[in-house]
């Protein structure tokens, strides 16, 4: 059997603010052909993995960046952040927005060529937003805003792309056009797709990882809400309809902070 590629490998990684422990003790291998959701309480420590992972925040322990997904200096991840991180009033386009995608590529003083921006134009008609190329941020709504965080996370082709919340703001025809194209982007790359909507992921997902404050892989897009209690990650499955959907239990931590 051929052994996969770890291109992300955390060992015993921990993440504290201010006396607080996001995450400890977390061991996870991240394969280049992995799709993996990864779900958990509010303030269990998603954001804060991913952010250990992208470099965004200082942790102790172990994370090694294979050399595959390195550019220049600069781990080659592509991230797409929730719309309420994004600050609306920024003087920047859409097609900008996309073009900032190949900084770490181009570095802070690289110019945009010709074939730039046509790569920008080229997504932005893949999510029906190219007539909106030249319009300021501000004046878009946060589902068109979200398209072409999209555009921006990918236009690198980066080997692992992550997506916060990803259909946060969009109608539901665009969402349904986004988990259909998740498939094919991971023939290209190892996707991690944060989201608390289990009962939608699951229907594209590989793999699910529970966070609250440990980390538990699971090897299967398939979950009951038994194992879900056994990895101490408290989702409550329900369904209803032809269509299942999640829901957070009540869930109380001693010394629980919102630093997610």
């Amino acid at each position: 059997m051929e052994q996969k590629q770890v291109i992300v490998s955390l060992k015993d990684v921990g993440v504290n603010y201010d006396g607080y422990t996001a995450l400890e003790g977390v061991n996870l291998d991240i394969y280049a052909d992995d799709f993996i959701g990864i779900i958990g309480p509010n303030g269990g420590g998603k954001s804060s993995l991913v952010k250990a992972i992208m470099g965004a925040t200082p942790y102790s322990g172990t994370i090694h960046i294979d050399q595959s997904l390195r550019r220049s200096h600069h781990a080659h991840i592509g991230y797409m952040p929730q719309v309420s991180q994004f600050d609306m009033r920024f003087p920047i386009s859409i097609e900008e927005v996309v073009l900032s995608g190949l900084q770490s590529k181009k570095g802070l003083s690289g110019r945009y060529t010709s074939s730039d921006k046509e790569q920008a134009i080229t997504l932005l008609k893949l999510m029906n937003i190219a007539d909106l190329a030249h319009r300021p941020i501000g004046e878009v709504s946060g589902g068109e805003l979200q398209r072409a965080l999209l555009c921006r996370a990918i236009i690198s082709e980066p080997k692992l792309l992550i997506l916060d919340e990803p259909t946060n703001f969009v109608d539901n025809h665009f969402e349904h056009e986004f988990y259909e194209m998740l498939p094919t982007l991971n023939k290209k790359m190892a996707i991690l797709l944060v989201s608390h909507d289990l009962g939608t992921i699951t229907s594209v997902v590989k793999s699910i990882v529970c966070v609250n404050r440990h980390v538990h892989r699971h090897d299967s897009n398939i979950l009951t809400e038994e194992q879900l209690l056994n990895y101490d990650c408290p989702i409550q499955l329900v369904s209803h309809g032809h269509v299942p959907h999640t829901i957070l239990k009540h869930h109380h931590r001693d010394g629980c902070r919102n630093h997610e």
